[in-house]
């Protein structure tokens, strides 16, 4: 790593907040394969697959560690379904975003040329091992420091109240990972008089029911639906 590399990682260091002991394990955080690939000579660089592996399992306990502490009355399946809306390809590519990860990427040229410094995939996947990194760093506490330090604005949006996150919006993004996946909300039901209607609703992914909600609203019965159907897709 050249000296003006080590003064960019430095630089993004301070702008975080970060002390960081051992600067090439950031390096290779943010090396994609398509760079290390790439690459001339015998010896060719480390990539960051690796780290992302351990960073994930970094990431996840430490968000689990402070969903489990700041939502004490929670049951376990609420705790699950606000980890996998926190940790998920979405959210921590927007977290990668405005920390400016995407100029820190060392890209192959074609990874470059074809936008990959914005594709979320590989923004999400260098954050996971930035985490990764840090825990090889510092250890535990310290990595869990800079997880809850990168998501402080992803974590203070949960609702404290009651401690619930869209079901439709995560329902969405599990149905994404399969492309022939379609998701349909019919409303079943109307009862009561028009002040006070309750509705029922069914959703049905692929054309089979997966989830049944009731609300005052189609909007809240919609909701219930998909936490329910969020449950049974996780099962």
């Amino acid at each position: 790593m050249n000296q003006l590399r080590a003064n960019q990682l430095n630089d993004f260091c301070q702008s975080i907040g970060v002390s960081w002991n051992a600067l090439p394990l950031l390096d290779t955080a943010l090396t994609h394969t398509s760079y290390a690939n790439e690459a001339k000579g015998k010896r060719k660089p480390a990539h960051n697959e690796r780290l992302e592996f351990l960073g994930d399992s970094v990431l996840g306990m430490a968000v689990a560690g402070y969903l489990y502490r700041q939502f004490p009355n929670l049951p376990e399946g609420d705790l699950t379904r606000i980890r996998a809306k926190v940790v998920c390809e979405t959210t921590l590519a927007k977290v990668a975003t405005e920390h400016g990860l995407g100029s820190l990427l060392r890209l192959g040229r074609g990874e470059e040329l074809s936008g990959g410094r914005e594709r979320h995939s590989i923004l999400a996947d260098a954050l996971e091992a930035v985490f990764g990194a840090a825990y090889l760093d510092g250890g535990f506490a310290h990595a869990e420091r800079i997880v809850l330090q990168f998501l402080s604005s992803v974590l203070a949006s949960v609702d404290v109240e009651n401690g619930t996150e869209d079901y439709k919006t995560l329902l969405q993004e599990l149905a994404q990972r399969d492309a022939e996946a379609q998701i349909c909300y019919r409303v079943v039901g109307e009862r009561g008089p028009d002040h006070n209607k309750t509705f029922s609703v069914s959703v049905e992914v692929n054309g089979k029911p997966l989830g049944f909600g009731e609300g005052h609203s189609k909007k809240e019965a919609e909701q219930r639906a998909a936490r329910e159907a969020v449950g049974a897709w996780q099962e």
